[in-house]
């Protein structure tokens, strides 16, 4: 009996076997990179935040045959039916291809990308465009297609049309295939990819066999009539994941602790007098004049009592510089700085919002808080108490006045104990994480990299200013980073990298300075010099504009190197999304722009990127995670130990051009650890309208960490 008919045979006794559940049809990254079956895609993208890690060991060598070689892809749904994903597609791992040209090999790095058109009802049906290998320098898989799928019980339909130039003819005409998944854990798969047609299984993973981390598949090509492959067989596996849960207003969560009420009701009828203006208390008998002094004294005694219980909790949180006061309207003024919720500021205001709402229990009570960092105000949040209070133990929308900068003065605040109180000054701040050189899919290797172990030393001396040290140790590298061999020059170094004394200002209309004056290596060069940033922020946080200037001197030779750059930055909150660009003269003499989409899933970003620069056109992807907890250990008097709660990785191509050359350096500017948008700025994102569209995270954080 043929392969064929046994695939047919298997899909008969499937379809007599009883069906347990009727799922939604899973999506699936196909062994070409895109969502979709087999060789072909469907209709489908991957939710936003999700990510997606596969291999599969069909190689489409070159368009012109199927062999058995290796295929890595990275998937990730960026946007609401977007998905973009990244291929290295490579007939060896480690083969070099300079010194063998005419081997029938191959080493393919190409981007695709997938957009589901959102106009039409989902109870009709779904409709995708997509491109294949788009703008690299040889374009082996360029491939451009149109798509639409039915989901009809436990089957999903689909069918296109699309245009290719590969000689097997794959992709160049009209395509369909069939998707039925009897069981949670199982399907099959059927199609026709305008050339041949292919029978295939996919296997998952039940989830709590891995912990609920993500889902684990299994990908089987079990048949296929094509004329162009060496055998008829190949396998795939790929892991998805998301990379952040989006908290949410709705959600059921745990109620806050009930406030400390001491004889609530009792004490709101006793202190209203409180609220009576002195002129007013004047006119009142003698006796009853004396009672409301008398109350008001009890009220001051109270309010005292749990501001400073407050004061306690914030400190004992990890919060440093607190300071905590009250006046008698009341009005609770608290001031802080974060080195706790190093990842995201917005989860230090929601613990501190937290602990107001839970200590803070009088009547029509107003707060205003205060987020400091190294002295200087970054940030206000005003409002009511009891609103606040309500907005945590039922999602009611709170009303808050947030804004820019130093808050509004407060008369006659009372200061519970020292103000300021756990200085972070003169407190060593180790941040620890890789610093990693590589690269991806050259004709050296799928992957050649220097990786070492970097840490960074910030130590906070006074107002705005502190000393950054940036020291890394090489812990191993590929072959081609040895001396003598061709990436040898950007290997990582063991010693020291940065080494600079700062001074931050806030200057009026939110304008932010930064100067870094020290030693600066690149690569393997070594520099003295400085590096200047101006930042300008809306109110809003939406608008963002910067200007960049370095001077820096060669230790070794008698010249210099300096670079100067205007950027903007749009925050599109709402949709988690931001804009950027960046233009001028830069690190290495390349003059041109950059321009960046950043796709946020909560301190996580992925990003497409283009360069126009000096001599070279370069199109890539990044992205940024955090390799920290969201909540770092507090410091202790002898310092702090964190991660990197930003860690930056990108890849890229040339763009039209008939060769990917390996271009370095282009579009750089000096990476500090410590910097305007990363350590000052929450990376673009402290501003009431980030705030506003998150407000469900600042509930979550206090609920989580109370």
């Amino acid at each position: 009996m043929s392969k064929i008919n046994n695939v047919l045979a298997g899909g008969i006794v499937l379809l007599s076997t009883p069906v347990f559940s009727n799922t939604v049809v899973n999506n699936y990254t196909s062994f070409s990179g895109y969502t979709g079956l087999l060789n072909t895609p469907n209709a489908e993208t991957l939710e936003k935040g999700t990510v997606d890690f596969a291999y599969n060991n069909q190689l489409d060598l070159r368009g012109q045959q199927y062999i058995d070689g290796h295929n890595f892809v990275f998937s990730a749904g960026v946007f609401d039916g977007l998905e973009i994903n990244g291929m290295i597609a490579s007939s060896t791992m480690h083969d070099n291809l300079i010194l063998e040209p005419d081997a029938e090999q191959t080493r393919d790095l190409s981007l695709n990308a997938k957009y589901q058109i959102p106009l039409i009802p989902k109870d009709w049906f779904n409709l995708a465009i997509g491109a294949k290998d788009i703008g690299g320098a040889a374009n082996n898989y360029e491939t451009y297609y149109i798509v639409g799928s039915k989901e009809w019980n436990d089957f999903r339909f689909s069918a296109g049309v699309a245009v290719s130039d590969r000689l097997t003819g794959q992709m160049d005409g009209a395509f369909a295939g069939i998707e039925w998944q009897p069981l949670d854990w199982l399907a099959l798969q059927v199609e026709h990819d305008a050339e041949a047609a292919n029978a295939g299984i996919r296997v998952t993973v039940p989830k709590e066999w891995i912990y609920d981390v993500g889902t684990l598949t299994f990908s089987g090509k079990l048949y296929s009539n094509t004329d162009y492959a060496e055998k008829d067989t190949f396998w795939g596996v790929n892991f998805s994941m998301p990379l952040f849960e989006q908290a949410k207003l709705n959600d059921p969560a745990e109620a806050a602790p009930t406030p400390i009420l001491n004889n609530h009701k009792k004490r709101e009828a006793a202190f209203k007098a409180h609220y009576q203006k002195q002129r007013e208390l004047a006119q009142k008998p003698l006796e009853q004049a004396k009672q409301e002094v008398s109350e008001r004294d009890a009220f001051s005694k109270s309010l005292t009592l749990q501001t400073r219980e407050l004061k306690n909790a914030l400190v004992d949180d990890g919060f440093e510089a607190v300071s905590v006061g009250f006046n008698r309207d009341p009005h609770i003024v608290v001031s802080f700085e974060n080195y706790i919720f190093n990842r995201n500021d917005i989860d230090a205001i929601g613990v501190v919002l937290g602990r107001i709402a839970e200590h803070v229990d009088e009547p029509n009570a107003k707060y205003s808080v205060q987020l400091l960092n190294r002295g200087i105000p970054m940030l206000s949040v005003r409002g009511s108490v009891d609103n606040y209070r309500e907005f945590i133990n039922n999602s009611v929308t709170p009303d808050m006045d947030i804004r820019h900068g130093e808050m509004d003065p407060i008369g006659s605040v009372s200061w519970v104990g020292m103000p300021k109180a756990n200085s972070p000054y003169f407190k060593p701040r180790l941040s620890v994480g890789p610093a990693l050189e590589k690269r991806v899919a050259t004709e050296l290797g799928v992957l050649d990299y220097s990786l070492a172990a970097k840490v960074d030393l910030d130590l906070p001396m006074w107002y705005g200013a502190g000393l950054s040290v940036s020291a890394q140790s090489e812990i191993t590298k590929t072959s081609d980073f040895e001396k003598g061999r061709p990436f040898a020059r950007s290997a990582k170094k063991d010693g020291l990298t940065r080494a600079t004394l700062y001074q931050t200002f806030a200057l009026p209309y939110g304008v932010y300075n930064q100067t870094h004056i020290g030693f600066f290596r690149e690569y393997d060069l070594d520099y003295t010099g400085f590096k200047n940033e101006t930042t300008w922020l809306s109110e809003n946080g939406r608008h963002q504009l910067g200007a960049e200037i370095s001077y820096l001197e060669y230790e070794d030779y008698d010249t210099d190197r300096d670079y100067q750059t205007l950027s903007y930055r749009y925050n599109w909150v709402e949709k988690d999304v931001s804009f950027h660009a960046t233009a001028g003269k830069f690190f290495y003499d390349d003059k041109g722009v950059q321009l960046e989409s950043r796709f946020w899933f909560g301190d996580s970003y992925i990003s497409v990127f283009v360069q126009d620069t000096t001599d070279a056109q370069k199109a890539g992807i990044a992205f940024s995670i955090p390799l920290t907890p969201r909540k770092d250990l507090p410091a202790i008097k002898y310092g702090q130990i964190k991660g990197n709660h930003a860690w930056r990785q990108s890849v890229s191509t040339l763009i039209g051009e008939s060769h990917n050359n390996i271009t370095l350096g282009k579009a750089q500017l000096l990476d500090t650890d410590i910097s305007l948008n990363r350590t000052y700025l929450n990376q673009g994102r402290l501003s009431s309208s980030y705030i506003y569209a998150n407000l469900a995270r600042l509930r979550e954080a206090y609920i989580n960490y109370k």
